[in-house]
């Protein structure tokens, strides 16, 4: 690629960032990286009315735990600073301006309650409005006012809006990298607002000046977007700029691939929608992929499968491997279903890739009955139990008979495994592990497993009612592993308690 590859990710600080904005803001980070490029991260917080105090350090430590962090951004590498728009509001005017110079935008003057008028008075004849060529000169903007009534108007301080002039009779042609050659007829685009009179620029206006000041070569984003894009070509033509390129990312989709994924279909089926917890200002709490045990390598494997293949039959990549195979013509047009049960399966793996010493400290924090225990001897349980689990949280009911003797045995499982000789089995089992010198693995398994064989019993026998008496069921690892970690004299004791108990 010969062009210096700039991309941004530009969410706005209303809020927690959606697991679909996290795949936006990774789809953009696979893509500089792969063509040795830059990651930015602007904050487009035009709309203060709807500014949530604290969301923007949010965006920033959710990058962080994915570890897909930005290269330039908020107090970081400011090479194009500042990075939030509400900082940038003096540039917007002027480009505003040259857009009204040129003749390819205008003042507007008209109030809502006349805009709604025209609104209702279009669905009564079954049309709807557009504020467009059709009807600009009707309504009350300075293409239908002479210059000095717009001037007078002006200094008068009258409300206003500046809206883009959008040509008549004009087919445009769009190229999408990912959606290919888009034909738009302009008859039916509407003049949109571009800059408001309270200072601020709308999003189109502010997102193309930005995108242009910091050299961004790439717009890489939602296809909720899709329908601005023609908005969007047409201001680079008007200020005579070479427009970036630009790739619409698919929707995420409900896992039943009926509509949108929101935060509803999470709290609904029981999973995450956010990369972290997030407390809103009136107190909710909604729950984090971080918080519920989920690995940041999970959540970024599982999201980079959403709406992209590599042409593979391979499905785990670590973070370098996604680099070295992503390709934006291989991201999908359709949308992408979420699949809870699959970044299960995702987590699963990366869970077995953690060593135990780092599994154990986590472990540990969960659980005050684990403060006192060495975090060493916690580390060998995890090494027996964790390809069972998905998560840390599933450890404890997968292993908490090597920390705590069991205090009552499953009911069918003693049904089935005491018989009428168990008692006296598991008696002479008490003088055969007792008498065990070298209290490790194989040697209990040699002791036990010959003690069985010389005397005929049947293994199921002795190994079922040993395993109840040790875990409280028929689960669990190894027994003579069990055995080994617990010690001599904690198997003797809960051998000696299940006879008496049972």
């Amino acid at each position: 690629m010969s062009k210096n590859v700039r991309v941004r990710f530009a969410p706005s600080p209303t809020g927690p960032l959606h697991i679909g904005g996290v795949r936006t803001a990774l789809f953009n980070y696979l893509f500089a990286k792969k063509h040795n490029g830059t990651f930015v991260l602007r904050i487009e917080d035009t709309d203060q009315n709807r500014f949530v105090e604290g969301a923007e350090q949010y965006i920033i430590d959710a990058l962080n735990w994915c570890n897909i962090p930005f290269d330039e951004g908020p107090n970081k590498n400011e090479k194009f600073g500042p990075y939030r728009q509400s900082e940038r509001k003096h540039l917007y005017r002027e480009y505003a301006d040259k857009l009204i110079a040129s003749g390819h935008a205008y003042y507007a003057f008209d109030t809502a309650e006349t805009l709604d008028s025209k609104r209702k008075e279009y669905e009564a004849n079954k049309q709807t409005f557009i504020y467009n060529w059709h009807n600009r000169l009707e309504l009350d903007n300075s293409l239908a006012l002479t210059a000095e009534e717009t001037k007078n108007r002006l200094d008068n301080g009258d409300d206003y809006v500046i809206r883009f002039k959008s040509p008549q009779d004009q087919t445009l042609h769009l190229k999408d990298c990912i959606r290919g050659d888009i034909k738009i007829d302009t008859n039916v685009l509407d003049d949109k607002v571009l800059f408001k009179s309270d200072g601020m620029p709308t999003y189109h206006l502010a997102n193309i000046v930005d995108d242009y000041l910091m050299e961004i070569s790439h717009v890489i984003r939602g296809e909720e977007w899709l329908p601005s894009l023609a908005l969007h070509v047409q201001l680079y033509t008007a200020f005579g700029l070479e427009a970036p390129e630009f790739a619409h990312l698919p929707l995420i989709l409900k896992p039943t691939g009926k509509g949108k994924l929101s935060k509803r279909d999470g709290d609904k089926l029981g999973f995450p929608v956010f990369p972290l917890e997030y407390t809103s200002p009136e107190g909710d709490v909604s729950k984090g992929y971080k918080e519920e045990g989920y690995f940041g390598e999970a959540v970024i494997n599982f999201l980079a499968f959403l709406g992209w293949n590599p042409g593979t039959e391979q499905e785990l990549f670590n973070l370098e491997e996604l680099i070295a195979a992503f390709d934006l013509e291989r991201v999908n047009k359709a949308g992408a279903c979420f699949d809870p049960d699959k970044i299960k399966w995702f987590n699963h793996h990366y869970m077995q890739e953690q060593s135990n010493e780092v599994l154990a400290e986590i472990f540990k924090t969960m659980h005050s009955k684990l403060d006192n225990i060495d975090v060493n001897y916690i580390a060998m349980v995890v090494g027996l139990i964790k390809e069972r689990a998905t998560f840390v949280s599933d450890f404890w009911e997968l292993s908490s008979f090597f920390f705590v003797a069991p205090e009552n045995y499953d009911e069918k499982a003693s049904k089935k495994a005491f018989k009428e000789d168990t008692k006296d089995l598991m008696t002479h089992l008490v003088l055969v592990v007792a008498n065990v010198e070298a209290f490790e693995v194989e040697t209990l398994q040699q002791e036990i497993k010959g003690w069985i064989t010389s005397n005929n019993i049947s293994f199921g026998k002795v190994m079922m009612p040993l395993r109840l008496a040790l875990v409280g069921a028929l689960q669990g690892p190894d027994v003579f592993d069990i055995m080994f970690l617990i010690g001599k004299n904690e198997s003797v004791k809960r051998i000696e308690k299940i006879i008496s108990v049972l």
